[in-house]
Parts: structure tokens; sequence; C-alpha cells
């Protein structure tokens, strides 16, 4: 199975592929983040995130996209951007015709570290163990990017196993 992780951001949106092999390894096949000028308009970046997640759903076909769910924010004008990425992000997802799964930060840290409150440093360190990676990626929204696949990889996983 093949995830496409998505950290949405205003102005750094995390991405990362992962592949959960047969014998039950994982491993990255990209990651990076969509750099966004806070001096375009949210139109135009909101077209750019759009145009790159296209781009990576037609490159590397995940057959799933899993993003973090909504988290509560004090400034309600930082809240509605994030939802627009989000919004553009499940339409990426959508009109490619994947299934979307989202993950409050509480699960996915606990699925990744084992500690829903864990710190930013302590989720990269645990993705490049889990993904047997030689360095941690130079991206914090990158590694959010993956956690965000590896507990979708491990919550299929898990349903899949409760199903049989």
């Amino acid at each position: 199975m093949r995830v496409l992780g998505i950290d949405c951001g205003t102005e750094f949106t995390g991405y990362g592929v992962v592949d959960l092999l047969p014998d039950n390894r994982l491993v990255c096949l990209d990651c990076g983040d969509i750099k966004l000028s806070k001096r375009q308009s949210m139109a135009v970046r909101l077209s750019h995130i759009y145009l790159r997640l296209h781009h990576l759903i037609t490159q590397h076909q995940p057959d799933e996209v899993a993003i973090e769910d909504v988290f509560y924010a004090l400034n309600v004008k930082s809240a509605l951007k994030l939802g627009q990425v989000r919004g553009v992000a499940m339409l990426a997802a959508a009109i490619a015709g994947l299934e979307v799964a989202e993950y409050s930060p509480l699960s996915i840290k606990s699925a990744v570290v084992g500690y829903g409150r864990a710190q930013k440093e302590q989720v990269q360190h645990m993705v490049t163990l889990l993904l047997k990676l030689d360095a941690a990626p130079e991206s914090p929204d990158a590694a959010d990017a993956l956690a965000i696949a590896i507990c979708h990889l491990h919550t299929a996983a898990t349903l899949r196993a409760q199903a049989r």
C-alpha cells in the first residue's frame, strides 16, 4: 500500500510518500515541502498547492491520501486559511479518485512516537528510525507528512487485521 501524507500549512505544506511492503517494511519514496510566498494572493498559493499535489499524485500513484485533521486554533483567520489549504488537498485527492483519511495530531504522534504530546524533534527522530533514513528530513513539515502517512499505514493495517 502506498500513501501520500500531507501536512497542510499556509507557508509550507509538507508531503511524504510511503510504501508499506508485503514484509511490513516502511519505505520513503519521496518527501519535501511546497514553499509558498506570503507576497502572493491566497488564490495563487492555493493554485500552487493544488498543482504540486496533482503532480505528486500523478507521479507516485498513491493508493490513499492522509492529512492532519483540523485542530484547535486561537487565531480564526489562520484557521480559515489552513482550512482552505486542507480543502485544496482534499480536492486534489478526490479528483484523482483517492480516499482521504484524516487524523488528529494526537493520533499521529501516538502512532509514530507512542506519546500524543511528543515534540516535533521526537517525531522527526522516530520517522527517521521507522523509515531507516540516513538523516532526518530537512523540513519539519516533510517529517510531519511522513508521520501522517505512517499513522495511516499502521491504522489501515490494524483495521485489515481486525476484519479477518
